[in-house]
């Protein structure tokens, strides 16, 4: 139990250190390529810190036909954008209210639109998985490259974005810190490197997590959809908590947003690929929290009354959900 501790310990701190250079290599990666705010964050952050929870999902598809393998693939693809829903903003919220001040804590009414879209289309794609997942019939694993080709138009959508003021330059490198503009092969093999340590350590983290939830005596289904989640989903929080802190509200509310329209398309490909794809009553509760959040959070967002203070109180959406399922 105690090297268990340990190591659980020591996989977030690795973690959140390699997010600190993965964060500033990603910022001047998107200056080289002359790419948003919105989409710095949403495609490329959130494409890096996505691999995790993709992976998981994947391998827990591939281990096997067992019927309980397969709940746990789709238990991680239903967990991965309820915990971003609900703990990923409530991070933004809680961040911003002990770290800023309260005239800092304003999030801009451009962002608010923005982040307000995301959500939307994210419910419309989410609703389309849950119905999906309610019907049996032949020729659904057809429907994946659907999925798929949903989130490239999300892609190009968010590459058209521009910046509506002039963004000031990113920290200097971390790996170049001389240097006003650093060479890109610099900034992308900073960000490779420490994307590769945030996936190891994110992997680590999962699997103490997994331990610690066999102590407690958790079933394979509720660490999918509660411990696995939560751990794969450390990179984006660490993210959050840095860039919130940096008072870059912007990049870290659109890494959530990007990271939460990934995990609602490519996982749910591959469930519809490897799976017959039915939710059973966990998975249609857990889909319709997930609903319930994101509901919140787009009418927040897209009528710009979204406060930190709003969205700290979406985290104890998720806390309801862990009561219910260990009560049940």
């Amino acid at each position: 139990m105690l090297i268990t501790l340990l190591l659980f310990l020591l996989s977030a701190v690795t973690i959140y250190l390699a997010c600190e250079y993965f964060v500033n290599g990603i910022e001047w990666t998107g200056h080289h390529f002359k790419l948003s705010q919105s989409a710095t964050g949403s495609l490329l952050a959130a494409l890096g810190t996505a691999l995790p929870e993709c992976i998981v999902t994947l391998t827990a598809l591939l281990m096997g036909d067992a019927p309980a393998q397969q709940q746990i693939g789709i238990g991680a693809a239903l967990g991965g954008p309820l915990v971003l829903a609900t703990i990923g903003y409530a991070a933004v919220g809680v961040t911003l209210l002990l770290c800023m001040s309260r005239e800092h804590r304003a999030i801009d009414g451009e962002v608010q639109r923005e982040i307000g879209r995301d959500q939307a289309w994210f419910v419309g794609i989410f609703l389309v998985a849950v119905a999906l997942g309610m019907v049996a019939f032949t020729g659904k694993t057809w429907l994946a490259p659907l999925f798929v080709l949903v989130y490239l138009v999300y892609v190009r959508r968010e590459l058209k974005q521009t910046d509506s003021h002039e963004v000031e330059l990113p920290e200097p490198l971390k790996l170049d810190p001389g240097a006003e503009i650093p060479a890109l092969g610099k900034v992308l093999l900073q960000t490779l490197v420490a994307l590769v340590v945030v996936a190891l350590a994110a992997q680590l983290f999962v699997h103490q997590l997994e331990s610690m939830g066999e102590l407690f005596g958790l079933s394979p289904v509720l660490a999918a959809l509660l411990l696995s989640p939560v751990a794969t989903e450390m990179p984006e929080l660490m993210n959050v908590l840095i860039w919130v802190r940096q008072g870059k509200h912007r990049l870290a509310l659109a890494n959530i947003s990007g990271a939460m329209m990934i995990q609602g398309t490519i996982p749910k490909a591959f469930c519809l690929l490897f799976t017959p794809w039915l939710l059973d009553s966990t998975m249609m509760v857990s889909s319709l929290v997930t609903l319930l959040a994101v509901a919140l959070l787009w009418w927040g967002f897209s009528r710009e009354r979204m406060t930190a203070g709003r969205l700290a109180w979406v985290g104890l959406i998720y806390l309801g959900f862990c009561g219910w399922l260990v009560m049940g």
